[in-house]
């Protein structure tokens, strides 16, 4: 047992020796390619601090705040004189504070986490030389931008309670705001990925993400977006991308619930998620056109949307009241009706109420009520996508997503055929 007790002893000491003397090595090799002026220490300071450091732990506990103390102190002369020569730079005080620690990390942790903050050290202290080049591109108005993204989604959405506002209304404020936050993290993606990027192809790949997501949310930012009135055809093609991924998206679902469903549904929904692709693409491709003949692109003033994120929090619950007032009052119609219905709302708790076995119905029924709410989804979106845009590309998007909903809802017909 001692023998085992000398040897982690030895091994403990010898990572804490090691990551103090790497830590001085990354210190002199910045100096030395950065032409940097000579401060206090580099490889065997900062190798000595990190074995003081664990000496002191193991001695005692007050003997290694002692010695904290008195590296402070040092410090404090060394800054005082620092900033004679017009220099407030206090990353060697904090790095050297963080090697002192080694001892105490290695001995209440373990290796992993003195590790774990070795490379974090590294990483800080060559992240300005490394990333400097992107300073640049942002401003003071990228990051209240960003924080802006993260009061809305971080801070009050978690906060907010989850029980149903009343009998009549039946979402809770928590899912509202969760739509806000859906609706201003797609346009704020779309809005990077344009700008920083892919460039002309930004628009794409948030129609993709926003598809894996919510189509029906990813429909309004683009379509809001595209009254720019420059590169139509890009703005169509991404909405009609989004929507090609929701067919992918449900039939992941499905399959994660229920086989037997999924089956039924994987032949229209890749049929339909194909169609849907070649369509994008065929749009985007004549996007490409317009992209190279405009070459003054109008800079996107607004990338939270916040004006268009609350109107459809406030179309969500509208479209929530009415499906709940046709459900509890005229639910003997038959379930394809109120798929039909549902698919003007958010279509994915009601599909997951099907895979779940919530409703007493077969596997084929199942299926057509699905691809029914499918169907009706895409004429909603079609109607958003006119509606909030009323130009080339919303009309573009919603001939397509029309085209697509007949054609799903088609699919039920053939299925009985």
């Amino acid at each position: 047992m001692f023998d085992l007790l000398i040897h982690k002893l030895w091994f403990e000491l010898l990572v804490v020796v090691v990551a103090g003397l790497l830590t001085g090595l990354e210190i002199k090799e910045y100096r030395v390619h950065n032409d940097a002026i000579k401060e206090i220490g580099s490889v065997r300071t900062f190798t000595f601090i990190s074995l003081i450091g664990f000496i002191f732990y193991k001695i005692d506990f007050y003997l290694y705040m002692l010695g904290y103390v008195a590296l402070v102190g040092h410090f404090l002369l060394f800054y005082v004189e620092k900033l004679k020569t017009a220099k407030n730079g206090m990353l060697l005080f904090l790095m050297a504070t963080l090697v002192y620690s080694f001892g105490v990390l290695i001995t209440k942790f373990d290796i992993w986490f003195l590790i774990v903050v070795f490379v974090s050290i590294i990483f800080i202290y060559n992240i300005n030389r490394r990333f400097g080049h992107i300073y640049g591109a942002f401003d003071e108005e990228e990051i209240e931008i960003f924080s802006k993204l993260l009061l809305l989604s971080a801070v009050i959405l978690p906060l907010l309670p989850q029980d149903n506002i009343s009998d009549f209304i039946p979402v809770s404020y928590f899912k509202v705001w969760l739509a806000v936050v859906v609706v201003s993290m797609f346009s704020y993606v779309g809005y990077v990925l344009k700008r920083y990027i892919f460039k002309d192809k930004g628009y794409l790949i948030a129609g993709i993400l926003g598809g894996i997501y919510s189509s029906t949310a990813t429909t309004i930012v683009l379509a809001k977006k595209s009254t720019s009135g420059r590169t139509p055809h890009i703005f169509a093609s991404s909405i009609i991308m989004a929507t090609a991924f929701m067919y992918i998206r449900l039939l992941g679902i499905t399959y994660a619930f229920n086989h037997e469903i999924a089956h039924q549904l994987i032949l229209p929904f890749v049929a339909l998620a194909l169609i849907s692709i070649i369509l994008a693409y065929m749009m985007y491709r004549r996007a490409e056109i317009e992209v190279n003949r405009e070459t003054d692109e109008s800079e996107d003033k607004n990338p939270l949307e916040l004006s268009t994120a609350f109107l459809f929090a406030v179309l969500f619950i509208v479209m929530s009241v009415i499906t709940n007032f046709v459900t509890v009052n005229y639910g003997d119609i038959g379930l394809n009706i109120l798929s039909f219905i549902v698919g003007f709302t958010d279509i994915d708790p009601f599909v997951l109420s099907i895979l779940s076995s919530k409703l007493d119905i077969t596997v084929s029924g199942a299926s057509s009520a699905i691809i029914i709410a499918v169907g009706s989804n895409n004429i909603l979106k079609a109607f958003y996508a006119y509606i909030f845009s009323k130009n080339r590309a919303g009309k573009l998007s919603a001939f397509a997503l029309l085209a697509l909903g007949a054609l799903t809802m088609g699919m039920v017909l053939i299925s009985y055929v």
